[in-house]
This record gives structure tokens, C-alpha cells and sequence, in this order.
């Protein structure tokens, strides 16, 4: 839930229709996968432990970058990235598996090393069981808005960009490589695991390893 619209957009502080629908799956205890920008989701911590003890649930977030300039201009409106880890540190320390989507992606603005650091090095701090990343794509249906941006807001990148998303969706999959391994590399220094494999959230393993 989340992937394709946020479930706690501004309109769900009025109408509180996420605490039904927590409610129904916590009562046929139904598996959830669920990922928001909103500090709104503290909410609903009620229902989510509720949920986490009879079902599958992972709760993630989206965290491009943890640089305050670029998110100004990026992600106006949204809440900063530090802001959006603390919350997961809350659901980790309750024991629910928590993720962070690294996304998304930039290329020239958040794709080099000291950037992607910062992210997972917050990640592993938190507790964040998962991290995963997301370069940019860029579909025909937002091309025509997003590049002229682009060239308004970062001219400097303009070129960059035609060279890697001009008459494509997806940056080249030599690009794309380059940036998973760069953040696999950083992933293992921090000692984070991959959406490919179920961990425990950090904190409940180290609670294991100490019984």
C-alpha cells in the first residue's frame, strides 16, 4: 500500500479512513507492506503493533536524500528526511520490520557517495531493517513538466539529463549499475540488509542474539 499514491495524503488527517482499514486487516489478519512520507503514520502505532502481532507487516519509507537544500526544491511540502527516519525508529523499536526507499535517486544531485552515506549511515543509526535504491525515471507523462524544470532550476545538470533519460523512461542500465554498487558497498559498510531477505528489524535481532 502506498507504492502507487500515499495512503496518508492530507486529506486523511479529515477523514481518518486508514484506521478502518488498519481495523479489517487487523481482524482477518491480513499481511501488510505499507510506505508514506507522512509523519501522519504515527497515528495509527496503535494499530500497527495490533497488526504486527497477528500478521506480516513492514512499514517503509521514502528517503531520497538527507540534504535540506535539495529537498527544499525536490520535495517541497514533505517532511525532512531525519524527520521521516525518527518515525521509523519508533516502529523498529517496537518490533515491527521497518524499510527505507532510497528514492528518488538523482543523478549529479544525490547519486555520489557522500550523499548515499549520509542516508544509510541514518539508517543503520535508526534501526532500519532494509534499504533499498531507486534511481530516477523519468515517464513520458511528466517528461514534458520535468525536464523543462530541470533546466530552470538545475541548468547546470540540463545536459546530464538529456543524456540519460532524453527519449527514455529509465537512465542507462551501465548508469543504473553504477549506482547499485556504489550503494551496496555502503549498504554492507553500515550493515543493512535488502528488501530480498526477510531480517529481523535490527533491534528485535539484537534483542535475540542477547536472549
Amino acid at each position: 500500500m502506498g507504492t502507487a499514491t500515499d495512503a496518508y495524503q492530507h486529506c486523511e488527517g479529515r477523514y481518518e479512513l486508514m484506521r478502518g482499514i488498519l481495523r479489517a486487516l487487523i481482524d482477518f489478519r491480513n499481511p501488510l507492506s505499507l510506505l508514506t512520507k507522512s509523519t501522519m503514520i504515527l497515528r495509527d502505532l496503535d494499530l500497527f503493533r495490533e497488526l504486527n502481532e497477528v500478521a506480516p507487516l513492514t512499514v517503509s519509507m521514502s528517503v531520497g536524500t538527507l540534504d535540506e537544500s535539495v529537498r527544499r526544491i525536490v520535495e517541497p511540502g514533505t517532511p525532512p528526511g531525519r524527520k521521516r527516519l525518527d518515525i521509523l525508529g519508533r516502529f523498529a523499536d517496537i518490533g515491527i520490520r521497518t524499510g527505507v526507499l532510497v528514492a528518488p535517486i538523482l543523478p549529479g544531485l544525490t547519486d555520489d557517495e557522500e550523499h548515499l552515506d549520509e542516508v544509510l549511515a541514518a539508517c543503520s543509526e535508526t534501526g532500519v531493517g532494509y534499504a533499498v535504491p531507486i534511481v530516477l525515471h523519468v515517464r513520458p507523462s511528466i517528461r514534458e513538466h520535468f525536464m523543462p524544470w530541470v533546466k530552470t532550476t538545475y541548468p547546470w545538470l540540463y545536459p546530464r539529463y538529456v543524456e540519460l533519460y532524453g527519449g527514455r523512461a529509465y537512465a542507462p542500465k551501465a548508469y543504473q549499475q553504477e549506482v547499485s554498487e556504489r550503494f551496496a558497498r555502503l549498504r554492507l559498510r553500515h550493515d543493512i540488509g535488502s528488501s530480498g531477505h526477510r531480517e529481523l528489524p535490527r533491534r528485535q535481532e539484537q534483542l535475540a542474539l542477547a536472549v
